[in-house]
């Protein structure tokens, strides 16, 4: 009877125990799931404010470009109420030379009854000749009358030719005139068709440089794509460089001071690695197609001379390199034809607060290159100063 109450006691402490391991297991997947949305959410947040910067500036340049058209507007409306005031003056001016042509009509009618009446006085006179003699004197003052009125009709006839060439030529200028006012309506009229059709074109244009831009940024966005690819496939294994995404090995690690023998001791550590990052590279379809090169950089620090370092860091790199290639991974997957080895001498220290971290920059970097990737950085260097 005890030993089956002890048992049964055994019994309940191994089902309490496992069930505080299964709950201390589901806690630690429930953290790990609220890191990785916290880690989504930080990224989709700064592509949100990416999006919006780009927006305000499209948004500025609208504006611009509308401020622009409503400053021509206000000019053209101007110049509407100029050639208005103008059709206003011609209209005045046209009805003050009809007023002055009845006004002139009417002084030839009047001069025309005197003419007729003093050709009547004459005929009397020349009949009555005989009949007057008595009074000579006075018929002599008569024609002197006669003669001075006829001089003052020559002088009005003769300022009323005057006045009617003043006329003629006022209505020549006035004609002119009224031939310039629709030479320049017509102006306009062309003016304001070119402008619509000019702002037509801008804005095709306008749609089309958009198109090509979003179609720019999307390729120039391929890197940054591939190092979110290479940090979600490896995670905390493997410690990527977030800007240009490469794979820093600590030269201490991998070969002895002055030395570029690798270390056999190192040979493993560094197969696993590297298998890990080239296979994210290769695997995923979304970075194998834009994939040009895989790139082993040998660094070093700044003690000694410039020639000494840059052959050691070759030699380094070169090193590695040879490993590699004998490794049945590469041969599988074809691999070789996008490896390159190169020393970078002391050009790329590591600097801490401004000064170097000889122990970071002794290293080997392992980095990709991408199809394009100089002319997709220049591509996005001068939109990006647009």
């Amino acid at each position: 009877m005890f030993n089956r109450k002890n048992s049964n006691s055994s019994e309940n402490s191994n089902f309490w125990i496992s069930y505080a391991d299964l709950m201390a297991g589901l806690l630690f997947v429930f953290i790990l799931l609220i890191g990785a949305i916290i880690v989504k959410s930080t990224i989709l947040k700064n592509s949100l404010k990416d999006k919006e910067s780009t927006l305000e500036t499209q948004s500025e340049i609208l504006e611009k470009q509308s401020n622009d058209i409503n400053k021509k507007s206000v000019a053209i409306t101007m110049r509407d109420k100029e050639i208005n005031k103008l059709k206003n003056l011609l209209a005045q001016r046209e009805q003050y030379i009809y007023e002055s042509d009845k006004k002139l009509i009417i002084s030839e009618n009047a001069l025309k009854l005197k003419e007729e009446e003093i050709s009547k006085l004459n005929q009397i006179l020349l009949a009555q000749n005989t009949k007057i003699d008595k009074f000579s004197n006075k018929i002599v003052i008569l024609q002197n009358l006669s003669s001075e009125y006829n001089s003052t009709i020559e002088n009005q006839k003769t300022t009323l030719d005057d006045y009617k060439n003043r006329v003629l030529i006022m209505s020549d200028n006035l004609s002119k005139s009224n031939e310039k006012l629709k030479l320049t309506d017509k102006k306009l009229l062309t003016l304001l068709q070119t402008l619509d059709n000019k702002q037509t074109k801008y804005d095709e244009l306008l749609v089309k440089l958009q198109a090509q831009k979003a179609k720019i940024k999307s390729l120039t966005g391929i890197k940054l794509k591939v190092i979110a690819e290479l940090k979600s496939a490896l995670g905390d294994k493997i410690n990527i460089d977030k800007n240009s995404g490469s794979l820093r090995l600590s030269s201490n690690i991998l070969f002895d001071k002055g030395s570029a023998i690798l270390k056999d001791g190192a040979k493993t550590e560094l197969k696993s690695i590297f298998i890990d990052y080239v296979d994210t590279l290769i695997s995923n379809p979304n970075i194998s197609e834009h994939l040009d090169t895989i790139v082993i950089e040998g660094h070093t620090d700044s003690d000694g001379g410039y020639l000494y370092n840059l052959a050691l860091s070759q030699k380094r790199a070169y090193a590695v390199m040879n490993y590699l290639l004998t490794l049945d991974y590469i041969k599988k997957h074809n691999i070789k034809t996008k490896l390159v080895a190169s020393g970078r001498s002391y050009l790329d220290p590591i600097k801490v607060n401004g000064i170097e971290d000889k122990d970071a920059s002794r290293r080997i970097e392992i980095k990709f290159r991408l199809k394009n990737e100089d002319a997709m950085s220049e591509i996005e260097r001068i939109l990006d100063a647009d």
